[in-house]
């Protein structure tokens, strides 16, 4: 089972009708699960996965 690492949370928006009439609408994040080093599995963002990958590129 992976464990949730984030701590984001999705949007909420409107979305309008041609009469401007508004409804809520939400908008989740990409949420992956990603495999560490030491063999643990993480739930995380697609955004913070390619930060973390980055980061080990220049580490």
């Amino acid at each position: 089972m992976a464990v949730n690492v984030t701590t984001r949370k999705g949007n909420v928006k409107n979305i309008r009708s041609h009469a401007l009439n508004a409804t809520k609408k939400r908008q989740n994040l990409n949420l992956q699960v990603y495999r560490l080093e030491d063999g643990t599995k993480v739930r995380l963002s697609t955004k913070e996965l390619r930060t973390l990958k980055k980061n080990e590129k220049t580490a």
